[in-house]
């Protein structure tokens, strides 16, 4: 069994390791070159100009606040979708009253209609969601404002996304509600796989839901949330706080800033304004704070691993 075990290893990973390096560590690479340079991203010709661009980014305004943006939603999308998704999950697969002749441990009635029912946002593309809701927030004909008008509040009328005090929270409940359902049936998954005998025990030793939540759920499914974490503050780094800024907003990133987040800012100064090795310098600012993000997620969820 030992003998060309390490030549059968070496000739699967190859491809894969050879087609990663090429496509994610190389420009990865190239980008942290470029941000040496004064590279317009229109021309051939560069030459290099030292830490000319990181001084400057230190010195930008619009570059911190949508450092302080993009910490935000790091902090707070992942906090509220997995805590709503958990509870949710919770309910769907274990919150129910027990039923005559049925199971002790059940979802709430209709609970598989339920999972479809959160899931189906993960089917819409996050383009399609950040137009709908960019016109559910028009402080005119928008649906939440007819609804505040229909029940009679005709005096709370907001601006949403014209609000420099409410835009950014505008975005980050879209976020929310387009990502909950994908972690709703992650999480019901894991708790499908709890045996039922534990919940029973509990439940025969007199713990109540609450109980059973916080003592036998979320410690048996603590690898799937920390992973959750990570992958939620990823998108809200990356490629969802992007879309959904870039179609829902004006300027995009306004009014005033108060939406620009740095992913955001990377394609404003690479494809709008022509500073492609700026561009780059924020990108790198961006892998560093999704990096430490992620190892800061990994070292403060660490535990003990628990099997059953």
């Amino acid at each position: 069994m030992q003998h060309g075990k390490y030549k059968f290893i070496v000739g699967f990973l190859a491809v894969p390791l050879g087609l990663y390096a090429l496509f994610v560590v190389w420009p990865f690479i190239q980008s942290i070159y470029y941000s040496f340079t004064d590279w317009t991203g229109l021309s051939p010709e560069f030459k290099m100009v030292g830490f000319d661009n990181y001084e400057r980014m230190l010195d930008d305004d619009i570059f911190w606040k949508s450092l302080q943006h993009s910490l935000l939603f790091a902090l707070l999308l992942p906090l509220v979708t997995l805590s709503f998704a958990l509870f949710l999950a919770f309910m769907i697969n274990v919150g129910g009253r027990r039923r005559k002749g049925g199971p002790a441990i059940t979802g709430v009635r209709g609970s598989s209609f339920y999972k479809i029912v959160y899931f189906f946002p993960q089917v819409l593309s996050i383009a399609i969601v950040a137009l709908l809701f960019a016109f559910a927030y028009n402080p005119d004909s928008g649906a939440i404002n007819s609804i505040l008008r229909g029940i009679g509040l005709d005096s709370v009328q907001p601006l949403w996304l014209g609000d420099p005090n409410l835009a950014l929270w505008a975005v980050m409940a879209v976020i929310v509600w387009s990502t909950v359902g994908f972690f709703v049936v992650l999480f019901s998954a894991g708790m499908a796989s709890i045996p039922a005998d534990l919940y029973e025990a509990a439940l025969l030793d007199g713990a109540g839901r609450a109980s059973t939540f916080f003592r036998i759920t979320l410690p048996l499914l603590w690898d799937t949330v920390q992973s959750g974490w990570v992958y939620m503050g990823i998108l809200a780094l990356g490629a969802e706080s992007f879309a959904v800024v870039h179609i829902m907003t004006t300027g995009p990133g306004g009014p005033d800033y108060s939406t620009t987040v740095m992913v955001l800012y990377v394609y404003q100064k690479a494809f709008r304004d022509g500073q492609a090795a700026y561009a780059t310098t924020i990108g790198v600012a961006l892998l560093v704070v999704t990096l430490a993000f992620a190892a800061v997620v990994m070292r403060l969820g660490r535990r003990e691993r628990l099997e059953f």
